[in-house]
């Protein structure tokens, strides 16, 4: 076979140290903001890249070899497989991606290569978003697309100097913010994202579960993680109803073995199993996603979000799991009774109990029973002076609990979270022969005074119980405001006692850090309503505010390249007149045009520097020969100013050259 014919392409000038540095900055804005979403291992192999490459700039080191380039390669692509057992979805995908991008930056050589990792740059910026969607996420993002911009340009242009490369790139960002708002408001929107979305997208998350043991809700006593936002319209618009109303129902835990209370049979209906009463409650709620099918909404719901249905315990429950942000528009009833003629598989769920578990809660119970009778009410009463008199204490730090949790806590610790005293009422209602269950979800919230918006956080969840009453049906009984009534009336702080951690929100010395956290709340639902939360519906609402009746795909793109068409010749006009007002070669040679049209050359639009000179040397006069000479001296000056490399001294000194050269010409006859 012949040799392969060598390639005709010119050798790529090799990097310079300015031209590295940029790079090198750049690559670390990209993959920092990934960190958190790789494993330790590939952290510590980007970072040691990153230094590795600092340590070739630095000391001129020479750069590795191809081999030990393709080892690291396959050790990292072995390493992923390993770590995650496969190579699709999108936690490896993102992973391979950096593994890859770290060791380009190793193999650094040449300005061609430099194109690649800029472009490489771009493209994890975009991963990103898989993990987060914040505005600290698109901040950041924006930085990175501003240095490694900063680059790009640095890589083109190595005599610019670092200011003008970052005010360029500052003002391409600011010109296509109007394409960006153009295409983000018009552009065709889709429910979810283009690509769909891999099945490791949706990792454990915080808030609630579909069971309880004790302490389970207690580990969320610390967390300022905002479960959902709550706006309230009507006779509450801009405030809350009083706290002792704000119980936001959840998951209802109605099997018990003993230690573990779990979510039982759940049977989903389209209409309110029961008939609102008293006056509603209006409300929008905006809930953060926690991949379960809860909704959380006031007691009791008097409405179904068109996304959901009602239990028949009450609760609402999405047609799928939460996986993004959502909202729904709710009415509550808190008058509003239910059950009373409950089915009795329902009740004979709500009396079950394991057979040993707990004999001493269970003998006090039986007891109470037949000291009264039939009083129910009488023996909810009792249990809940037996929670006020004996001194427990309510505690985000409850002891761990053996196999007869309740009796220990009950009779030995006395010192629990609010799920141990929901728990222990409950078991003690069943074992009285009382229905009853416990009910999961959050109370309370705080108004955040810039918008007015209700903030419910994890450390809001909370447990309380239902008894059923033939009288009434279900009833809410809170057995943790009889023991810290402050938790109901105010707030899970103020009911803890000294000495117990409490959200670092909540703490006195935190007190401005809490006023700056609500300006950031009150931003991050502007931008959750209007970015996250523009939906295909809310687009085509939007649109028709303006007029759009019905806008269908074609309308939207019609409108869409006539907007962007308009904004590129607006574009266009204005780079002309820019350059033309702010360039000063380009104003020394308009002046000469002036000048030479005076003398009856005026140059013509589409002639070029060079062809203009040769038509005014074969225009004039011979006598006129060194007037000639000097316009083509200006013209190669101008020339070389405008289309060579030059080093800004040398750009400096050529402009004054031809300023110089201009207005002697000028004062010719």
């Amino acid at each position: 076979m012949g040799k392969r014919p060598k390639s005709n392409r010119p050798a790529s000038p090799a990097l310079s140290a300015k031209q590295s540095l940029w790079l090198f900055c750049s690559a670390i804005l990209t993959l920092a903001p990934l960190t958190p979403h790789l494993p330790p291992w590939l952290s510590g192999v980007s970072a040691l890249a990153l230094l590795w490459r600092a340590v070739i700039w630095w000391r001129q080191a020479p750069l590795p070899s191809r081999w030990l380039l393709v080892l690291l390669v396959m050790g990292g692509v072995a390493g992923i497989a390993l770590h995650f057992h496969t190579m699709f979805g999108r936690n490896p995908g993102v992973a391979l991606l950096v593994m890859l991008f770290a060791l380009k930056l190793l193999e650094l050589r040449t300005v061609r290569d430099g194109f690649a990792v800029a472009l490489l740059s771009y493209f994890l910026i975009l991963t990103q978003f898989f993990y987060a969607q914040s505005i600290a996420n698109a901040a950041l993002a924006l930085a990175g697309v501003a240095l490694t911009g900063t680059a790009l340009i640095i890589l083109n242009h190595q005599a610019q100097s670092t200011q003008s490369a970052l005010r360029l790139s500052g003002v391409m960002l600011l010109q296509s913010l109007p394409f960006m708002l153009v295409l983000f408001v018009l552009f065709p929107r889709v429910q979810g994202p283009l690509w769909g979305l891999p099945l490791d997208a949706y990792g454990a998350s915080t808030g609630l579960s579909d069971s309880m043991t004790p302490g389970s809700i207690s580990q969320l006593g610390l967390s300022d993680a905002i479960a959902f936002r709550a706006k309230f319209t009507g006779a509450y618009e801009g405030q809350a109803p009083p706290q002792t109303s704000l119980y936001w129902r959840g998951p209802v835990l109605t099997q018990f073995d003993g230690r573990t209370w779990r979510v039982g049979r759940v049977i989903l209906r389209s209409q309110l199993p029961y008939e609102n009463r008293g006056s509603g409650i209006e409300y929008s709620v905006t809930l953060e996603p926690h991949n379960k099918p809860w909704l959380f909404a006031l007691e009791l719901p008097g409405t179904i979000p068109t996304e959901g249905a009602i239990a028949h315990d009450y609760q609402l429950v999405a047609k799928a799991p939460v996986r993004s942000r959502m909202r729904y528009e709710m009415r509550s009833y808190p008058e509003t009774m239910a059950g009373e003629d409950e089915s009795g598989s329902v009740l004979r769920e709500a009396l079950l109990l394991p057979p040993f578990a707990n004999p001493r809660a269970r003998a006090l119970a039986q007891s109470w029973r037949a000291e009264l009778g039939e009083n129910d009410l009488a023996i909810v009463r009792r249990m809940l002076e037996y929670y006020r008199t004996l001194i427990f204490i309510y505690t985000l730090s409850p002891p761990i609990l053996g196999e007869d949790s309740l009796d220990e806590f009950l009779f030995d610790s006395k010192r629990g979270f609010c799920e141990h005293f929901a728990a222990g009422f409950v078991f003690m209602m069943r074992a009285a022969g009382i229905p009853a269950r416990v009910v999961t979800g959050y109370q309370g919230g705080a108004i955040n005074p810039v918008d007015g918006t209700l903030i419910v956080r994890q450390s809001d969840a909370h447990a309380w119980a239902e008894v059923w009453f033939k009288e009434r049906g279900w009833a809410r009984v809170d057995p943790t405001a009889a023991i810290a009534p402050a938790r109901i009336e105010n707030n899970l702080a103020g009911a803890l006692p000294a000495g117990d951690a409490r959200p670092l929100l909540a703490r006195p010395e935190f007190v401005w850090l809490l006023h700056v956290r609500y300006r950031w709340d009150a931003m991050a639902n502007i931008w959750n309503q209007w970015v996250l939360g523009y939906n295909p519906q809310r687009q085509r609402d939007l649109l028709s505010s303006w007029g759009m009746r019905s806008p269908d795909w074609q309308q939207m793109t019609v409108v869409l390249t006539v907007m962007c068409g308009t904004l590129l010749l607006a574009y266009s006009f204005w780079a002309i007149h820019q350059r033309q007002r702010l360039d000063p070669a380009l104003r020394a040679w308009n002046r000469l045009s002036k000048i030479m049209a005076r003398r009856g050359l005026a140059r013509i639009s589409w002639e070029g520097p060079q062809a203009y000179a040769r038509r005014i040397a074969g225009t004039l006069p011979s006598s006129d020969a060194s007037y000639a000479a000097d316009v083509a001296e200006i013209t190669e000056i101008y020339a070389h100013l405008r289309y060579a490399q030059n080093s800004p001294a040398q750009a400096a000194e050529m402009l004054r050259q031809l300023k110089a050269s201009i207005t002697r010409l000028s004062q010719l006859k």
